[in-house]
């Protein structure tokens, strides 16, 4: 069977929709927070070398960019279908009309995000993502990202619920030039510049590129353009050094100890921004009246919506319930609570899964598909069944951001 036969037959037998593997990346600076449900005893399958496995990406295209170790399909989604798999980015460039449609293909060239769940036992070091100007300087891309805290995931806070965004009112950049000269000192003291927020289940935060942000312990629901270009500004996290590598990874060579060129990757006014949560945290925005939506056996909102660059909803069908979901556009999605069936699959939470097993709660869900409408059952009687659906750039359906 030719690969594209291959996608032809997955996207008949399922109506448009295919199911996805699990996709797992560890981080080699970080400690896994342990609520993704990979088996404790897999939290290190890749090797303690690599680090803990603190991520699961979804509907990916996009390789992780995390050294020389690094295999060649890791961040990478697969379809799975008639025991068999292939890739997703394989699909999109090989059938993209299929999957995206033919508008999609001809304005982005592909699926343009990446969507991830993060967890950590403690917070992730303040850091930024590179704007276009920047990324483009190594071959990649700028990283604007979107977080929502899915309640289903964060039973417990872990060690640190909070993150430090952006930078104090009246912070310099000489301030920041003090802080990364004391890189080898210990705490570089950055921390004392910034503000943290205590993280909400069930809200969600913007965060642009150039942004500085030292995300808290809180399980992660975070859509981004396919991107996996950071630097970090904290020398000390937890007791724990933080490598100089880490803050110039996608730096060019020439500027590894340019501190002028490192505090110039910095959005200023975004970061020292006074109204700085005002412009940047969200609360779900339901899709059409609650009460509407509700006798129609389900509630739907938008959890995402502050940008143009992606969006996401979070869809509850009812015990017992089953409905018709019409969209603008393709999407991923994952199930983050109950069982029941979404066009012609399967679909459950696993409540333990081992590093390379399949599940049935992940789909990706084609642009035809989502026109013609889902038709979602929950087979339960008493609790809900809830998905996070995760969309590319241009979802013409998405509200403004503000």
């Amino acid at each position: 069977m030719s690969i594209k036969s291959f996608f032809s037959d997955a996207l008949l037998a399922g109506d448009g929709i295919v199911r996805l593997a699990p996709c797992w990346v560890p981080r080699a600076f970080l400690m896994p927070g342990g609520r993704l449900k990979l088996d404790p005893r897999d939290l290190y399958a890749l090797g303690a070398h690599r680090g803990g496995i603190d991520e699961r990406w979804f509907s990916s295209t996009t390789k992780a960019a995390n050294g020389p170790l690094t295999a060649d399909d890791e961040g990478l989604s697969y379809i799975e279908f008639d025991g068999r798999k292939a890739l997703l980015k394989e699909a999109i460039e090989t059938a993209g009309d299929l999957f995206l449609g033919s508008a999609v293909m001809q304005k982005y060239g592909g699926w343009n995000l990446l969507c991830k769940f993060f967890d950590n036992l403690g917070p992730i070091p303040h850091h930024l993502h590179q704007n276009d100007e920047f990324a483009a300087r190594v071959g990649q891309k700028g990283k604007p990202e979107a977080y929502y805290f899915p309640p289903q995931y964060n039973f417990k806070d872990n060690n640190f619920p909070y993150t430090f965004m952006g930078l104090n009112p009246g912070t310099t950049p000489d301030d920041i030039r003090r802080c990364l000269k004391k890189w080898n000192e210990g705490d570089n003291e950055i921390l004392y510049l910034s503000r943290a927020y205590k993280l909400k289940p069930g809200t969600g935060w913007q965060i642009d590129a150039g942004i500085l942000h030292a995300p808290g312990s809180l399980v992660t629901y975070e859509p981004q353009v396919n991107s996996d270009v950071f630097a970090m500004y904290q020398s000390l996290v937890e007791g724990r050094a933080v490598p100089w590598d880490l803050l110039v990874k996608d730096v060019p060579a020439a500027h590894h100890h340019d501190l002028d060129y490192l505090i110039e990757m910095m959005d200023w006014p975004a970061n020292t921004d006074p109204e700085f949560a005002e412009h940047r945290l969200f609360h779900p925005k339901p899709v059409r009246p609650i009460a509407e939506m509700e006798e129609s056996g389900y509630r739907e909102n938008w959890v995402v919506y502050s940008t143009q660059h992606y969006s996401a909803k979070e869809l509850t069908v009812l015990p017992g319930r089953s409905v018709t979901i019409h969209d603008a556009a393709a999407y991923g999605l994952i199930v983050t609570q109950g069982y029941g069936r979404i066009g012609k699959h399967d679909v459950e939470t696993p409540t333990l899964i081992r590093y390379g097993q399949m599940t049935q709660d992940e789909l990706f869900v084609t642009a035809q598909a989502a026109a013609n409408g889902v038709i979602i059952e929950n087979k339960s009687k008493t609790e809900n069944l809830v998905m996070l659906k995760h969309f590319g750039p241009g979802n013409p359906e998405a509200p403004p951001a503000r």
